[in-house]
């Protein structure tokens, strides 16, 4: 049986280090570490990246906190609820399809203002975002968050609902589905996946970033319909079901429609400047400079997956 954190936060004097706060930041440090020897395989600068990831971040929980707001209002703007709250994201409620969508568009803005391919960029970028949410469900764990229904089972989750010597409100103590480490075992597996499915079949030109959106929400959709945490409903459909089922459906369009690009193209964008290839790639998504066209006018960085919507 999985145990539950007895703390999710450490005082230091005034200063609370949540440690929700520190799986999140542990997430962003290895995805950014990881995303920064890909970009450089690719050609591209890393302290550019940097600047690019930056932004992106920022936009990124802005776009995930929005979005949880949004979609689980009672706690915020609900009987009793404290509207202030919506701004503290240490206390969890970081949504990610809001996050990506948010990400997407810093990253897009920074990538015209870099001057490099956002295509590029966001495959780039894809698996190593699966990575971080990985880490940083663990913060899930300490602030006893995201289970599913009661289980009786030796890998169930023992919710006490007791952190810091106080009582969660609104938590029923019991032992549930550990969703939370569902969804980090799916997105590992994920991580594996995708960068197999990268290498055997030379993927680049925006699809390794849509197979990550159809992976991750495949997975996300039957997780998420089990997790019994309040949230806004569509007919019978938790919203977030609802996103994951249409964007994993989206994934696989686009991914349908970028090999079929790709073939009518003779290539697809591989390179940090928007070049792309003729021939196979390596290691799928780092540029074969023996075969990358360095024509005039490569793909624009533009030329790439558009943001998922939510």
């Amino acid at each position: 049986m999985i145990p539950s954190s007895p703390v999710s936060a450490l005082s230091l004097g005034p200063l609370t280090i949540h440690f929700y706060a520190l799986c999140i930041l542990a997430g962003m440090g290895v995805a950014i570490w990881w995303a920064t020897k890909r970009w450089e395989k690719r050609g591209g600068n890393g302290d550019a990246l940097f600047d690019i990831v930056f932004v992106a971040i920022i936009a990124g929980i802005i776009g995930s906190r929005v979005w949880h707001v949004l979609t689980s209002p009672e706690p915020f703007f609900g009987p009793g609820g404290d509207p202030i709250s919506a701004l503290y994201i240490w206390q969890g409620g970081l949504a990610i399809y809001g996050g990506v969508a948010g990400g997407a568009i810093g990253a897009f803005v920074m990538a015209r203002v870099k001057k490099v391919s956002f295509t590029a960029l966001a495959d780039t970028l894809a698996p190593t975002i699966m990575l971080a949410q990985v880490i940083g469900r663990f913060g899930n764990w300490f602030n006893q968050e995201l289970y599913g229904p009661p289980l009786d089972a030796w890998w169930a989750w023992d919710v006490t609902c007791v952190t810091n010597g106080q009582t969660i409100p609104g938590c029923e103590p019991g032992t549930y589905h550990p969703t939370f480490l569902y969804e980090q075992l799916w997105n590992l597996a994920g991580v594996a996946l995708l960068l197999f499915l990268a290498r055997r079949f030379d993927l680049a030109g925006g699809r390794v970033f849509w197979s990550y959106v159809a992976i991750y929400s495949t997975g996300r959709a039957w997780i998420d319909a089990i997790r019994s945490e309040p949230v806004l409903m569509v007919g019978p459909l938790r919203i977030h079901t609802l996103v994951a089922i249409v964007m994993a459906l989206v994934g696989i369009a686009m991914f349908v429609h970028l090999t079929s690009r790709r073939i009518r193209r003779g290539g697809e964008v591989v390179a940090a400047d928007g070049s792309f290839e003729l021939a196979a790639q390596t290691e799928g998504g780092g540029p074969d400079t023996d075969h990358v066209e360095k024509s005039g006018t490569p793909p624009s960085a533009a030329d790439g997956p558009a943001p998922p919507g939510s």
